[in-house]
């Protein structure tokens, strides 16, 4: 194991301020030269623009010729306009703007027909006894007598 310091040069006394050396290795200050790196910057950047200058051209060309493809507008999207582009497709949800109806009034509405509906009274079909009556005089009923047999299927 060695107790020599590491930092310093062959021969050099550890007070010293001398830099270590290496017969077999050498290095110059001049090796790497500011310029050169700065060309290669230069021909980056004109490469990136002249790219971004290409790319515009591309899709300046790539536009025209769609446009030139692309078949008119249906009818009836000329009638209707802006009201046309600004309305969903059929069919539009409650609550869309531009529907013409309240979707909190058409649920209490149909909370309403129903409860109408479960307590009417009336003949369905008469001359096959069908008869309509309300939900709480058919549990009643139910309830009372039980439900009907049912006879086992057959195999």
């Amino acid at each position: 194991m060695s107790t020599e310091m590491h930092n310093t040069a062959h021969g050099a006394t550890p007070g010293s301020n001398a830099e270590p050396r290496n017969d077999d290795v050498s290095f110059e200050t001049a090796d790497v030269q500011a310029t050169t790196i700065y060309w290669y910057l230069g021909a980056l950047a004109i490469a990136v623009i002249l790219s971004y200058v290409a790319c515009v051209f591309v899709l300046r060309i790539t536009t025209k010729v769609a446009v030139g493809f692309d078949s008119p507008p249906p009818a009836i999207r000329e009638e209707m306009g802006s009201a046309y582009e600004a309305m969903p497709p059929e069919p539009r949800l409650q609550g869309v703007p531009g529907h013409g109806s309240d979707p909190q009034a058409d649920l209490r509405q149909k909370n309403q027909s129903d409860i109408e509906a479960n307590q009417k009274l009336g003949w369905i079909d008469q001359n096959a006894g069908i008869a309509q009556i309300p939900v709480e005089d058919a549990m009643k009923i139910i309830a009372e007598k039980g439900l009907p047999a049912v006879p086992p299927a057959k195999k």
